[in-house]
Order: structure tokens, then sequence, then C-alpha cells
């Protein structure tokens, strides 16, 4: 059975956003070119929806497709002057979220991360929207902890996106998710779009370009990620890029929204699952490959972050155990 995908489609939807889902969903497909998902959108009512542009759509759905839906996506809208200044949610939208079954999985593109902090779904967890509304999101919410510099941010049953292509990239993260590594490259394929961009990677959040670009930390970040298996260290990144710790790690943080050992903890967890996925290396192996030194450390880090052992990780991806260690 596919996995049925129901898309929100609320008054002031953008309309380049609200194609995003199913023209991500509907590109992922078994070998012989089954679609894996079934994506139907709907409105409050199945009544006409009026877009931000100049135009309405009309759609063939009401909020009946909650009731099978195995997940929920509410595509970005521009959002009301009443819901930027109260942070209150419109009465009959608060009733179509009380219709989503509690074990169903909720996805919001950019702005609409504000219907969901209306609703209380966001209390207590990190969030992300459009990085130019994140200080208004944050006055309105302070039991969300907004996060303006990441793409997406996955926290089990509920994510959230930043703007525009961001969603793009949530999307092929839960068919990832689901279907593993290669469904989502081919997908990403036929997309025409990059196969993976790491949730954790900075929005493009408008700052003064720096007159000396050379002190970017870019090439360092190129470097580091060429050496994965190597130990590196703080001062070893710093080093390479000229400068001292307290400045590199400024500069890095700025440039690239967290620290950079997270950064680097983050690239070798996921440099870890794209081998889990796509080899039949042993975890010692990979381990090994992607920097943890043991296997020990990696699957720490798997529990932590991903709340799988890697052989369990592995068998939920499709990707056949290795049998003997070479």
């Amino acid at each position: 059975m596919p996995h049925n995908v129901a898309v929100l489609a609320l008054d002031g939807v953008l309309p380049l956003d609200l194609g995003i889902p199913a023209r991500v969903f509907n590109e992922a497909c078994t070998p012989d070119g089954t679609r894996l998902y079934s994506v139907r959108t709907f409105s409050i009512g199945g009544r006409p929806v009026r877009t931000h542009e100049d135009f309405q759509i009309v759609v063939d759905h009401d909020e009946s497709l909650l009731r099978t839906a195995d997940t929920v996506v509410i595509a970005t809208l521009e959002p009301s002057a009443d819901l930027l200044e109260t942070g209150t949610l419109p009465g009959d939208v608060a009733a179509v979220l009380d219709l989503i079954p509690p074990r169903t999985r909720i996805v919001s593109l950019c702005t609409s991360a504000f219907l969901l902090a209306a609703a209380g779904l966001l209390d207590g967890r990190r969030a992300t929207t459009h990085w130019a509304l994140c200080d208004t999101f944050a006055r309105l919410f302070p039991d969300v902890e907004v996060d303006p510099n990441v793409l997406f941010i996955d926290n089990g049953r509920i994510l959230t996106s930043a703007g525009g292509a961001a969603g793009i990239d949530m999307c092929l993260h839960l068919v990832r998710l689901d279907h593993g590594a290669t469904v989502a490259a081919a997908a990403a394929r036929r997309c025409v779009a990059a196969p993976w961009r790491e949730g954790g990677q900075a929005q493009f959040i408008e700052h003064l370009v720096p007159q000396d670009t050379d002190r970017s930390t870019s090439a360092t970040r190129q470097w580091a990620l060429e050496r994965l298996a190597e130990p590196i260290t703080l001062e070893d990144m710093a080093r390479h890029a000229h400068m001292s710790v307290r400045t590199f790690t400024r500069r890095f943080r700025k440039e690239a929204g967290v620290s950079p050992l997270k950064w680097l903890a983050q690239c070798r967890l996921a440099h870890a699952r794209l081998l889990l996925e796509s080899t039949t290396l042993p975890v010692a192996r990979i381990a090994t490959a992607c920097g943890f030194g043991d296997p020990v450390a990696l699957r720490k880090q798997f529990h932590t972050y991903v709340g799988l052992s890697p052989a369990a990780y592995r068998r939920a991806h499709n990707a056949p155990e290795p049998t003997t260690a070479r």
C-alpha cells in the first residue's frame, strides 16, 4: 500500500510551495516504477482556495482525507495580520488540525509553522520557519525553541522547514527515512534537485558579504569533508583556516549555523548513514571510515541522534546485512 500524503491548502497559499510535496513524493518509486506515495490535496470543506498570487485553485478533496492520511503537509501560506500580531489560530483551521490522528506525521512548509505553533503542537520543541520571520515567531511563541539557521528540523512526528527550496530538502529527507537513500536519490534526479542537503545546513540568510572573502571557512569545511576518517580537532581546523580558534569558531558558526565540532559530527553521522544504506560494509569498517574510531562510538551516536542501532537502521533502510567481514 502506498503511503498516503494529504496536503492542506489554505487561503494565502503559495502555489509553488503547494506543488512541492506532490512533485517530490510522486517521483519516489520502486524499481518497476510503482509509486510509493499517494499524494492528494485538500482544503477546508473542499472549497476553492485563494492563493497568494492573482488566481484561485480548486481541489478535489476536503478534510475527510485526514482519516486515512499517514502524513499531513501544510503548504506555505502568507500568514494573516492577526496571526502575526497575536498568534491566534483561525477557528476553522484549529478544527481541522484537531482532526489529525495522534500518530499521523505532520509537516509544515515554511510559514505554516505558525499554524502548528498557534495550535500548541510545537510547545517544548525545536522548530524553524523562514528566516525573515523567525524573530516574530520567537516573540509570539516563547515555548518553542526557534532555530533560524537550519533548513528543516525533524522532531519525529512533527517536522518544520524553512522557506522555498528547503521544502524539497525536507520531502527528500522523508523519502530517505521511509525508503532509503537509493530511492531518495532517484527521486531527486527526476526532480533535478540536490540529492541531499543536511537539515542542519544554514539557511541562506541575507547578510552583508564580507569584503575579505578569503576569510571564509568554506575551504576548511571542504578540507574536513575529504578527511572524515582522520582525527580532526578544532585546532586542526582553525590552523587550516589560518585563524585563531576563537575567530574560526565565531566565523564558522556565523556561516554554517552550528559549531565546527557539531558540524563535523553531523557530517560523520550523515556519511555513516549513507554507507549503511548503500553498502554491505561491516559496522566496524564504517565506524573507521567515518572517523568514529570504533563501533561503540558509532552505536552511541546512532542511539543518540537516530534512535536506532546501526544494524537496525540498516535493516530499516533495506540494505543487506553483511555476512562476513573481509
